[in-house]
């Protein structure tokens, strides 16, 4: 049996000390067995680095790597890159779970459209209280999928190594801290790969109060400029340019209001 890993897991971790060993507990449930996983600490300031470290320490294919100091999820990203020398990149985060088919899924999805060079799924949301929704996806991604906002799940993502490398990875840029994701689609689709979105859940979110907070309104500009310059490199037309103030407007949204709707949306 060939056990060669056709899948690098990148993972940027931070202060997720909580969480971590049941976000890792979840890639080792996979149906999917050939993978292996690089975990890179973003100067966590709580014990994340002392757990990584223990894991990997009792379970082979897993690579712990740290920054000195706290560098942004693109930057971090970025380093995890550089031990990618597999056909596929995925994507995890220190704080979610992966259902146990996900990578199955994904692989096969692959394998069998050789035209699409990403594939995601809809995610299941929960919180303190438990699963409050459940997303759904909408088959192929297409250019016109990025005027309502990121068109694929970022965690749950898989893509070929060839797209990541074709695009220089993540751009690293202060602009773009928080939607890294969202601008790395922007450059795959405008350098001619596609994508999928599979219709249902293949990752499980941690969608707390935490989360919630740190859509504050340094990440809304973010997205404003993310769309602008995203827009352009696609070239989708001008009406469409309207949509780049829909991050601000949610900005300016109270925080009660925005968690109200957010937690009812389907």
């Amino acid at each position: 049996m060939n056990d060669i890993p056709r899948i690098t897991v990148i993972m940027g971790i931070y202060n997720c000390a909580d969480t971590l060993v049941e976000s890792l507990e979840s890639l080792e449930a996979q149906t999917y067995k050939k993978f292996k996983v690089i975990l890179c600490d973003d100067g966590s300031k709580d014990n994340t680095l002392e757990v990584a470290q223990k894991w990997a320490e009792t379970h082979p294919g897993y690579k712990v790597i740290r920054n000195e100091k706290n560098m942004g999820l693109n930057a971090t990203l970025n380093r995890c890159l550089e031990y990618a020398d597999t056909e596929f990149v995925a994507r995890m985060d220190g704080d979610d779970r992966s259902l146990p088919h996900r990578f199955e899924q994904e692989v096969n999805f692959l394998d069998e459209h050789p035209q699409f060079a990403i594939v995601s799924g809809p995610m299941i949301y929960f919180d303190e209280n438990g699963v409050f929704m459940k997303g759904r996806g909408h088959g192929e991604v297409t250019k016109r999928s990025f005027i309502a906002g990121s068109p694929f799940c970022h965690a749950p993502c898989l893509v070929r190594r060839e797209a990541y490398e074709a695009v220089g990875g993540y751009s690293e840029d202060k602009k773009l801290l928080r939607v890294e994701d969202y601008h790395l689609w922007f450059k795959m689709y405008a350098a001619g790969y596609k994508g999928y979105m599979l219709k249902e859940p293949i990752y499980e979110m941690r969608d707390d109060r935490n989360a919630t907070v740190r859509r504050n309104w340094l990440t809304r500009r973010n997205e404003a400029y993310v769309r602008y310059i995203g827009y352009k490199m696609l070239g989708l037309p001008v009406w469409t340019y309207v949509y780049c103030l829909r991050p601000l407007v949610l900005a300016a949204m109270p925080h009660r209001l925005y968690e109200y709707l957010h937690k009812r949306k389907k």
